[in-house]
């Protein structure tokens, strides 16, 4: 399971990922915006978010680097504005490692299924390192 750096801005990830995109002579991927998210009716999307990034990711050499901008009014504090993503294929080994994780720690997101996959969570671990664990299939 690749273990990949998630960085977070606070609404200019689109400049960010052109300024990397452009030092490591590649170009942004699977490029999605808040707007574009599948409507809830019961949590309007505030307006101030429809043209935040909600997730892209550049390969230099090789190696993902994903981006998001936070959601407005989440906390952002530059220079900790990164989590570490576990993907993988085995929904047991992902829940196991998720739980230990969380262990003298905090869960910031339970275990559960998205829109994009079947099982996402968050967890801070007990060092105050924040994990994203997201099933691939």
């Amino acid at each position: 399971m690749p273990i990949n750096p998630y960085l977070n801005f606070d609404g200019d990830t689109r400049e960010a990922v052109e300024f990397y995109a452009r030092v490591f002579d590649t170009e942004p991927q699977q490029t999605q915006t808040y707007g574009e998210l599948p409507e809830d009716p019961s949590h309007p999307l505030p307006e101030a978010a429809r043209n935040r990034i909600m997730h892209t990711r550049i390969y230099i050499d090789g190696t993902p680097l994903m981006f998001s901008d936070t959601f407005p009014g989440m906390p952002f504090t530059p220079g900790n504005n990164f989590t570490l993503t576990l993907t993988g294929a085995d929904r047991g080994q992902l829940e196991r490692r998720f739980h230990a994780l969380a262990e003298g720690g905090a869960i910031i997101m339970p275990l559960q299924e998205t829109f994009w996959t079947k099982l996402y969570g968050q967890v801070r671990d007990k060092f105050g390192i924040e994990w994203q664990v997201n099933l691939e299939e």
